[in-house]
């Protein structure tokens, strides 16, 4: 679906700023070619409506009528004096983008302070037209975000009061099946296919270590039944209490394989049924476009150094279009059972690793890949992560064990959609 942003001009008739007696319809034109240019160029899948033009306060009310479903509202102050008008506009609840450009209005003065009211408001105040594309990506990942399906797999079923919070915060919604529905799916899987699918695995590993043949088949039918699964629910992410549901022999596979594969292709799947890891996937991997790497954590102060584990990881770390990593094929650590990978990734990389805690906080923190351990200890995949001060990360932890690792620096975008999502960016380390 497209995302749609409503284009708002504001311009009092008789303005102190720019000057007086200015007329908006000059900067109008030029802003209208400008964005033509920007939904041309893009790359996003964007449209932008309306244009209003709001000069008195009964303005307003005409806009209200007429707004339409948007995923975003893109407002321009064209002369001072429009302050009341942009309040009204921030407190229709829709995530909204004042573009500022030197010499029109003083309310971006306003904005830090709406921010820490809670209105979903950011603000560029720039003379570059073209810093409005990463907005524009923004309300991007908010529309993908409303349009997102949780796949939950756990025993009794998600929280409803949780599932609640979340579709009204981030318009996520979290559906509960039973794990005997997806082993009704495995158990359904054409046998063909799934050696199909495992003698992938297979031939481009750089080894295998443990599993079997027929190991890595049972995994690669657990995939074609996720896969299926998310076909049938209409949803893009899956999160399966892997662990336990294996040990009590629910579950015929683990799906350490099945979440490489769905993460490779630009799905989300994760482990453990972590829907707050879920949730931090979702959101960044839609900024970034490339799956994240949910991991258990290993602070080593003598270093400076924080190492990543786990037995799920995406090949396709810089995303969907993108070349693999090397792996090897491995069995599950914790019990040597099943089918997990080891994936070889990228010395030197830098990193970004987060969490959402709760709804209303997310933390974050960068690093450096400096290289992949490979010892018998420890989940499968590992790198180790030259951090700013682990020691400070120690002394500070919240927020539980597991974190999400994203190539790349994703920060600013991170703070900048909290403004949209009201949530707020706590840096760890």
């Amino acid at each position: 679906m497209r995302t749609k942003i409503r284009k708002i001009y504001m311009g009092v008739t008789e303005p102190r700023w720019p000057k007086a007696e200015f007329d908006i319809s000059i900067d109008i034109q030029k802003i209208e070619k400008i964005l033509a240019n920007i939904q041309l160029k893009s790359g996003f899948d964007i449209e932008f409506v309306g244009g209003d033009i709001l000069r008195v306060p009964s303005d307003i009310e005409k806009l209200k009528r007429n707004i339409g479903d948007v995923d975003g509202i893109l407002a321009f102050n064209l002369t001072s004096g429009v302050g009341r008008l942009f309040r009204e506009i921030v407190d229709l609840g829709i995530p909204t983008i004042l573009f500022s450009q030197p010499y029109s209005g003083h309310d971006w003065s306003a904005v830090a302070g709406m921010i820490k009211e809670g209105k979903k408001v950011d603000v560029l105040a720039t003379s570059d037209y073209n810093e409005i594309c990463s907005r524009i990506k923004l309300i991007d990942v908010i529309r993908r975000l409303k349009e997102t399906k949780i796949v939950y797999i756990r025993s009794g079923g998600v929280d409803i009061n949780y599932a609640t919070r979340v579709k009204e915060k981030f318009g996520v919604e979290i559906i509960s099946i039973d794990p005997n529905c997806l082993v009704d799916l495995y158990n359904s899987v054409d046998e063909k296919a799934a050696e199909e699918e495992a003698d992938r695995w297979i031939n481009n590993a750089l080894k295998i270590v443990e599993p079997s043949r027929e190991e890595i088949i049972k995994s690669a039918k657990m995939y074609l039944a996720i896969k299926k699964l998310l076909k049938d629910e209409g949803a893009q992410a899956v999160t399966i209490d892997c662990l336990r549901l294996f040990s009590q022999k629910v579950l015929p596979a683990y799906p350490c394989l099945a979440f490489s594969r769905l993460n490779d292709e630009g799905l989300t799947g994760v482990c453990e049924a972590d829907l707050s890891s879920t949730l931090t996937q979702l959101i960044i991997g839609y900024i970034a476009n490339k799956p994240g790497f949910v991991s258990d954590p290993v602070i080593d102060t003598a270093t400076n150094t924080v190492i990543h584990a786990h037995c799920v990881s995406a090949t396709k770390m810089d995303g969907p279009n993108n070349e693999p990593a090397p792996y090897i094929i491995r069995s599950h650590l914790e019990d040597n059972k099943g089918v997990s990978l080891q994936v070889l990734m990228r010395i030197g990389q830098k990193v970004t690793v987060a969490k959402l805690v709760g709804l209303d906080t997310m933390l974050i923190s960068t690093g450096k890949i400096i290289g992949c351990p490979d010892v018998d200890r420890g989940c499968r995949t590992k790198i180790m992560t030259k951090v700013t001060d682990a020691r400070k990360m120690l002394d500070n932890w919240s927020g539980g064990l597991h974190r999400v690792v994203f190539y790349g620096d994703w920060v600013e975008d991170v703070i900048n959609l909290g403004k949209l999502l009201n949530y707020k960016v706590v840096f760890e380390g």
